[in-house]
């Protein structure tokens, strides 16, 4: 489903998790499929992995939508959260991060596969290259079914941008889109920055976004 309206950086704007509204390209097709085919997945574990921007919460927020559950930062895990998760089946532990109660996290795994509940947690970089230290977390790591949303080709890129630029109430011609693309690094995060970038000296310079100020805000 190609809509333009791929998840956006939230600097003051409101996030939009419709289904909807998730641009599906090469670089996450198999990430968004995965999702939605729950509970047909080839294990209980699912590890969401993709840089910062790349649409991980966007994702995890439909999936709750559809199927329910309940998500769980990383760093809120807690003696509480195993009586919290009973109630549901789908479990999710957003932005997991190597430094953490490594004790904790283990007694969360087990409770959820002793109670056939299914599980995703997201991250930056694979879970199973955290080396751990406690052993057996890295045993269940391992056991993880990996889901890796890949650098965004150009029709990715372009819709982010349009869809960036349409909620600062933005217009600009396709050709200065290209031109950004091609100049840009093939970077969630570096195409939200740059964004911002140029509304900040459109709004200083009081003009409407141009190659010049596009230059400027590339350092040409």
């Amino acid at each position: 489903m190609n809509n333009l309206n791929q998840l956006i950086l939230k600097f003051d704007y409101d996030q939009n998790f419709k289904d909807q509204d998730f641009y599906v390209s090469k670089s996450n097709q198999f990430s968004f499929k995965l999702l939605n085919s729950w509970p047909k997945w080839e294990k209980n574990f699912v590890n969401l992995i993709g840089e910062k921007f790349s649409g991980k919460t966007h994702l995890v927020n439909i999936f709750l939508q559809k199927f329910k559950g309940i998500k769980i930062k990383s760093n809120r895990i807690n003696n509480e959260t195993f009586k919290e998760i009973k109630v549901y089946e789908n479990i999710i532990i957003e932005d997991i991060k190597k430094k953490l109660d490594e004790n904790l996290l283990f007694t969360l795994l087990n409770i959820i596969e002793q109670d056939n509940k299914y599980l995703i947690i997201t991250s930056k970089k694979p879970i199973v290259n955290f080396s751990f230290e406690l052993d057996d977390l890295n045993s269940r790591a391992k056991n993880f079914l990996l889901s890796n949303i890949e650098k965004p080709e150009d029709d990715l890129m372009f819709a982010l941008i349009l869809k960036n630029l349409s909620d600062r109430q933005i217009s600009i011609d396709k050709k200065l889109i290209d031109f950004i693309i091609k100049r840009i690094d093939r970077s969630y995060g570096k195409i939200f920055e740059f964004i911002y970038k140029i509304d900040e000296i459109s709004l200083k310079r009081k003009k409407p976004i141009d190659f010049k100020i596009i230059k400027e805000a590339l350092g040409e």
